[in-house]
């Protein structure tokens, strides 16, 4: 595949989701350094790219030459490290979640408009196919006013995943499975719904991942956004031996869409007055870890904006602010759930 830009990317964390970026920064551009506190992961990654390696963030800024800094550290190090980036005149690309406290978001935003660059965050699951055809006919009118919307969350996480890396389950640097597993879900739901959620009460519990993590692991949540439509959001990652269901359900006064499968990628069912949804739309398979699997694998068409936007002035597909709403929105679950 022929490179389409001369952009320079550096990798900071070389964990699982770096491989995804790693892959396609390659394929589109330059990937010139990679940065991680443990030498065998940035080592082996560097020498995958035949790239440098850098064991300390500090180390990568004072001795290699990029304009993209993408942040794929542990969650609770994403604001700090962005917000170091972003003043050294980076651009920067952040994971999800976009930060696990509002007012590190804050900092993240106040940072690019200081130094005039981009931060974009990571919301690859705006382009599945579904999703892209339900937001279409939500933004043209096809389900008339929307009254309720439903969100399960169906996925399963066992001790093998928490033992692989120290910081999941953490509060400090995982936050809870909103932010970890969830915070795509989230971000499609307000998305879709296109307005703020203005009253959330919620109850948590930690069922079978007590004595391994700090954070629960099912939760059931009830939400008010200010235009009038109510929701409900399920998600617990006790579902049995494997992932289930990621789903989102819009019932509306002229149409009621079901999305679905494990990851937010099939059409499961439509009613819609004089319209159809095409429901032959695919999906890219989901990324897989060896053990689990994650979300779907768009990363590639949010490397295509995040070029576009760089070289040519394009308009982003998922704004900053867009992901620092997910995370007070989470933040106002968590609060009501007292966790």
């Amino acid at each position: 595949m022929q490179k389409q830009s001369s952009l320079r990317f550096a990798i900071v964390g070389c964990g699982k989701i770096a491989q995804r970026h790693a892959e396609h920064i390659n394929e589109k551009a330059a990937l010139v350094a990679v940065c991680d506190l443990d030498k065998v992961k940035a080592d082996a990654l560097a020498t995958k790219y035949k790239v440098a390696a850098y064991y300390s963030v500090d180390d990568l800024f004072i001795n290699s030459d990029f304009d993209v800094a993408v942040i794929c550290t542990p969650n609770g190090l994403h604001a700090e490290q962005s917000v170091y980036a972003l003043q050294k005149g980076m651009h920067v690309i952040c994971e999800k979640p976009m930060a696990i406290k509002s007012e590190d978001c804050i900092r993240m935003v106040d940072a690019a408009q200081k130094s005039k660059r981009e931060l974009f965050i990571v919301k690859q699951n705006r382009y599945n196919p579904p999703v892209v055809e339900l937001k279409k006919a939500i933004d043209e009118g096809r389900l008339g006013r929307i009254f309720s919307v439903q969100l399960n969350c169906f996925w399963h996480r066992d001790a093998d995943y928490y033992k692989e890396e120290s910081w999941r389950g953490t509060k400090s640097l995982d936050g809870g499975v909103l932010y970890t597993q969830f915070s795509h879900f989230i971000d499609l739901m307000l998305w879709l719904i296109n307005d703020d959620v203005v009253d959330a009460k919620s109850f948590m519990k930690n069922y079978l991942h007590q004595s391994i993590t700090e954070i629960e692991d099912t939760g059931v949540v009830s939400l008010q956004f200010s235009n009038g439509v109510i929701g409900s959001v399920h998600f617990t990652t006790n579902s049995y031996r494997k992932n289930m269901e990621g789903s989102i359900t819009i019932f509306g006064e002229k149409g009621t869409v079901k999305i679905g499968g494990e990851y937010l990628n099939q059409l499961v069912y439509q009613q819609i007055e004089d319209y159809t949804i095409q429901d032959d739309v695919t999906s890219i398979p989901p990324n897989q870890y060896g053990s689990y699997s994650g979300s779907m694998s768009n990363h590639g068409l949010f490397y295509d904006n995040v070029i576009d936007v760089l070289e040519n002035k394009a308009a982003k597909t998922t704004e900053m602010y867009d992901a620092m709403k997910t995370i007070e929105l989470i933040e106002k679950i968590y609060k009501s759930a007292n966790v």
